[in-house]
């Protein structure tokens, strides 16, 4: 394994080796107006929500690695602290792109990258009218984390109004994840996308509490075939199924199994760990473990 001292390593390599490793990152496209009031427009991917009472994103414009300058949108929130957060999904992140170009401070990247700009209702800074969400934020508060290259430079925000395009709305007026087709930073020129062939779902235990890993029998922990995330999958049940409902299971569902490997005792676990196994792909918790079950039952 490679072990790095942040502190013996150049900066750029540094940079490399952080945003290779924390990703996908969401992007902040933050609009902000200088103090004359010219609009600006560029994203980060230091960002994230942080709270829900008061609501807070914080993004970071961090300072130049190259030239140690300040970014305009940093420039901005220190002169007039409001700024507009809008999501980016892949419908505009080819312009989102664009507008990251050096432009000259005063230039509109709403101009260059081909944007809409219409009125806020809290902030100066204009929305994108293209973004799916748009989020009007007064600045609370700008946190410096250094004064050379490469240092950060928090910028924590209060959401005022948050505007919701009706169309990645599902049918309980919540966000459809499948609707928004938000876009995030990975290292390098790298983005991800969240649709429906990166994403899955994985059920929260907020109330739940799993049996544990140290529940596991032993012959399911030194399985051959079960990944430590199937075991962790496995240990996620709050309740192991009862000894009649793996009978049944075994009786409907793998009797041939049982009957073509009835002289075979090590392939016949290792087809039951296989079977369990795409059982936990599909998400289907109770059915991999009465499928583990029955090896050793009746």
């Amino acid at each position: 394994m490679l072990t790095i001292d942040p502190k013996e390593i150049a900066v750029p390599k540094l940079h490399h080796y952080l945003l290779g490793a924390v990703g996908p990152r969401p992007i902040a496209f933050a609009s902000t107006v200088d103090a004359d009031g010219n609009d600006n427009l560029a994203p980060f991917s230091f960002f994230n929500v942080f709270s829900a009472n008061p609501p807070i994103l914080i993004f970071s414009p961090a300072r130049s690695g190259r030239t140690n300058t300040t970014k305009d949108t940093y420039n901005n929130v220190k002169v007039h602290a409001e700024v507009v957060i809008n999501v980016v999904n892949y419908e505009i992140v080819h312009q989102m792109s664009l507008a990251s170009s050096p432009f000259a401070p005063g230039v509109s990247e709403f101009e260059k990258a081909g944007f809409t700009s219409i009125e806020s209702e809290t902030v100066k800074p204009k929305r994108v009218a293209e973004s799916p969400v748009q989020f009007e934020c007064k600045v609370t508060e700008v946190k410096e984390l250094g004064d050379q290259g490469g240092a950060g430079n928090l910028v924590i925000c209060e959401v005022q109004r948050i505007h919701i395009d009706e169309a990645v709305l599902n049918d309980d007026n919540m966000i459809d994840q499948h609707k928004i087709d938000l876009v995030s930073r990975m290292g390098g020129n790298w983005y991800c996308r969240a649709d429906e062939k990166s994403m899955f779902e994985i059920t929260k235990p907020i109330t739940s509490i799993g049996v544990g890993f140290d529940q596991l029998p032993e012959d399911i922990k030194n399985s051959s075939i079960l990944t430590g995330n199937d075991l962790g999958q496995l240990a996620g049940i709050e309740e192991l199924p009862n000894e009649t409902d793996v009978n049944e299971f075994k009786l409907l569902e793998l009797s041939d199994l049982f009957v073509n490997l009835e002289d075979d005792a090590v392939q016949l676990e290792k087809e039951l760990h296989s079977k369990a196994k795409e059982h936990l792909a599909k998400n289907e918790l109770e059915d991999a473990w009465m499928t583990l079950l029955a090896f050793n039952n009746g």
